[in-house]
């Protein structure tokens, strides 16, 4: 085939057999899964003949009814090896562990030039390579610790993102996630609070930044001007309140009026 030429592949049932667990995979890669969720326990012949829902209605109907299948492909780009960098699925484990400080450094430098959903993009891709190898090792093993030592920086710069983003009740969640397992993760705790100020949990932040400078006293005046603007958000939303509620009285009042002189 030629660049921008397409063409057809009619393939028999023997040869479409498998094809309902590679579409899963493909669906599981396109949604920023692992390609092999729902097949780890078992070889694909033994899925095929197996009665569990592959998740999607129509690949669970080809499973149980095979038929023959016509692909259509286009080639869209030919490029020689080692001038692309493989999709994350594609990549061998030993590629994925290169790859990781090289998506990391480029995330850095996205975020610096303020494009920040970019940036929390590589940051993604780079803990989805780290996930991918930390599911084949035993929690809290070596090599467990070690892959998730690797993940926790990784997720507090996808935390900051997400913080600029006004993603903050997932900010809640990972960096929870975090200090549950390290406790004195000081970058944790200082965007957890910030998360919380966001959405009004002050007691929650205030325990949080206290933390922070229990964690770290270097950080005092940071801390101090953050719960500044904290409760200066928090006076102009109590001063809004109380304007919507006099407003709403008012009006009942003098719907009360009218309706008594009338």
């Amino acid at each position: 085939m030629r660049e921008g030429e397409v063409a057809d592949f009619t393939c028999d049932v023997k040869h479409t057999a498998l094809y309902p667990l590679v579409s899963q995979s493909l669906r599981n890669i396109s949604a920023g899964k692992d390609p092999l969720e729902g097949q780890r326990h078992c070889c694909g012949i033994a899925q095929i003949h197996s009665h569990h829902s592959l998740g999607h209605c129509d690949l669970d109907q080809l499973q149980a009814n095979p038929q023959p299948l016509v692909f259509t492909l286009e080639l869209m780009e030919v490029l020689t090896p080692g001038s692309f960098r493989l999709d994350i699925w594609a990549m061998t484990d030993e590629e994925k562990l290169e790859v990781v400080p090289q998506i990391h450094v480029e995330g850095n430098a996205l975020y610096k030039k303020g494009d920040v959903k970019e940036a929390a993009e590589k940051y993604h891709n780079a803990i989805a390579c780290l996930k991918n190898l930390q599911m084949k090792e035993r929690p809290g093993d070596e090599g467990w610790i070690k892959l998730d030592l690797m993940i926790t920086p990784l997720m507090l710069n996808y935390c900051q993102c997400q913080l600029v983003q006004g993603q903050y009740y997932e900010v809640l969640d990972h960096c929870s996630s975090i200090i549950s397992k390290y406790e004195d993760n000081m970058k944790a705790y200082f965007k957890r609070a910030k998360a919380h100020a966001a959405v009004w949990n002050e007691t929650e932040a205030r325990a949080d930044f206290a933390k922070v400078v229990e964690l770290d006293p270097s950080l005092g005046l940071s801390v101090a001007k953050e719960l500044r603007a904290m409760e200066e958000r928090i006076r102009s939303k109590e001063k809004e309140e109380k304007g919507r509620y006099k407003s709403l009285f008012s009006y009942d009042s003098n719907a009360l009026a009218t309706a008594t002189t009338g």
